[in-house]
Order: structure tokens, then sequence, then C-alpha cells
């Protein structure tokens, strides 16, 4: 843990967060360039809907490299029960949802300091996932959020309900 009288300064991620990404590891990835010149900053993969089994962990990955973060905004429809603030590392960050449906994570470093993830969606493949994260990160990129998803195969439209269950849905099956 680092020392709490040493002042906090932001640094880049390495250049090996360009390399190929291996199946199944990469959850965050954020641009690497001093400039923020891109309409993403990053991209996040969580492995579920459950938000607070997964901000924790973006939250201190991103604290490691941009400092602390104070506020997340989340599209309320894309989460299971969504507070309105966690503890995590011993910090207050506080839960914002609106019903956008715009694929992103809003991140609040500071007062006025915001980073916009993709969400790329917990049932995406490894490799669609990896090309949609890639995408978000590359430099000079001016493509949205949803577009990123619709081209790389990772949105899925919200299901609709259908008339009859589906086979072993009526046991309560998965």
């Amino acid at each position: 843990m680092a020392d709490p009288d040493t002042p906090w300064a932001p640094h880049l991620l390495p250049d090996a967060a360009h390399q190929a990404v291996r199946p199944g590891t990469a959850l965050l990835r954020l641009v690497t360039t001093h400039t923020r010149e891109q309409v993403l900053d990053g991209a996040w993969w969580p492995r579920s809907h459950d938000i607070g089994a997964e901000l924790p962990g973006l939250i201190a990955a991103l604290t490691e490299h941009l400092g602390p973060v104070l506020r997340v905004g989340l599209d309320a429809g894309a989460w299971e029960e969504l507070p309105t603030r966690l503890v995590i590392d011993d910090r207050v960050v506080h839960i914002d949802s609106f019903p956008v449906g715009d694929d992103t994570i809003l991140i609040t470093r500071g007062d006025q300091d915001y980073f916009t993830l993709l969400v790329v969606p917990p049932h995406a493949t490894p490799e669609a996932a990896r090309a949609a994260m890639g995408r978000a990160v590359q430099a000079g990129n001016v493509t949205q959020a949803e577009q990123i998803l619709i081209d790389t195969g990772t949105r899925r439209a919200h299901p609709v309900p259908t008339e009859e269950p589906q086979a072993g849905r009526e046991r309560g099956e998965r």
C-alpha cells in the first residue's frame, strides 16, 4: 500500500498494454497516450452483471494508474441491483445510474476529470472481447461504443419475452 503522505502522480500504462491479450485474461485496457483525443479512454470486460462483485477490481486497477476514483456512472439497465455507493479499499465510491444504454461506464477522478470506458458484455467470447477492447483503445478512435460492439459481434439485443418458455427454463435450469 502506498504511503498516505506521498502525493499520487498519474502515469501511463506500459507499452506492453498494446500487445495481444490472451483470451480470458484482460479485463481492462486503457489508452496509453498523453492526449485524450479518442471517443473512449479504454475498455472493460466484466465477467458478470453483478456490480458489487465486478466494480472493486476495476476501481483498484484504475486507482493504480489514474489515482483515486470518486464516482462511477453506469447504465441502470445493464447491471443487477445498483447501490448508490460502495466502499472500495477504504474509500467511498459514489455510483450514479442512468437509463442511457450507451455501453459505457463513466469514471470520475478529481472534480471534473472523466474517463469513458467501453463495457464489453460478459457474454462476449474472448476473441470478440479482445477485438472490441482493441478497437476502443486504438489511437484516434472516433467510433462510439455501441458501434464497436456491433462491429465485433459482441452486442446482443435485449431479450424479447416469448409466448412459450424455452426448454429447460420451466424447471428453473439455466
